[in-house]
């Protein structure tokens, strides 16, 4: 079962004509993949993640999440998929500055009904998969820009997702630190962890398993089709 499908998705904004901001994307991701989406400014990454991340609705075609199609379910619906299936990690890092480290990653299982006490051990087993066991009781403000980023990354798995998708993880980094976050990144996917990274780096894509392009809302090259 793949963890991620797309099948024959488009995606229009309104206007006069409509933009047209994904074209019939079909696209398959297996479980454990580790894949580089990459294009220019306004070839259609942003809104592939919000179409697969269940954040927006495509205008047709059909997503599918770990076999089950989301594009139709209530909104209710779609934040459990969410919360249950997909881990999302920003460039912005989204942290709550007044929580600590541990308290943050432990936030990304809030929704889940799960005890406090489950809870605060998952969020210590996150912490410690991303090397940042020392720190977990300092506030955001108190880490550095690396060190946040693995921060969001433990919520992003806390709770042992299907897929997690990464926007620019390493866009708000230097480059020795982005190096670090993207080597985690390989660590995580080692485990077995499925994710995509949407990136206008081709560096990076270049040192990734997969690497899908996209340009005017189609994709223009797969590398698993080369």
């Amino acid at each position: 079962m793949n963890a991620l499908e797309l099948d024959a998705v488009t995606k229009e904004h309104p206007g006069t004509p409509p933009v047209v901001a994904l074209d019939s994307v079909t696209l398959a991701i297996g479980q454990g993949e580790l894949v580089a989406v990459v294009g220019p400014s306004g070839s259609g990454k942003s809104t592939l993640l919000a179409v697969a991340g269940t954040l927006e609705r495509p205008t047709s075609g059909v997503v599918r999440i770990a076999g089950a199609a989301v594009q139709d379910l209530p909104d209710s619906a779609l934040a459990g998929v969410r919360s249950h299936q997909i881990g999302f990690v920003f460039q912005q890092y989204f942290l709550i500055p007044t929580m600590t480290t541990l308290e943050n990653v432990a936030n990304g299982l809030l929704y889940r009904g799960i005890p406090a006490a489950e809870r605060r051990q998952a969020a210590m087993d996150a912490v410690a998969a991303v090397g940042l066991s020392r720190r977990s009781q300092h506030r955001p403000g108190e880490l550095s820009g690396g060190e946040c980023q693995r921060a969001a990354i433990a919520r992003a798995i806390v709770g042992r997702p299907t897929i997690i998708l990464a926007d620019e993880p390493t866009g708000s980094l230097d480059t020795a630190t982005g190096q670090e976050i993207l080597a985690l990144l390989h660590e995580l996917h080692d485990r077995a962890t499925t994710i995509v990274i949407v990136t206008h780096n081709r560096d990076i894509a270049d040192v990734m398993p997969r690497t899908i392009s996209l340009r005017d809302g189609a994709i223009e090259h797969d590398s698993t089709a080369s």
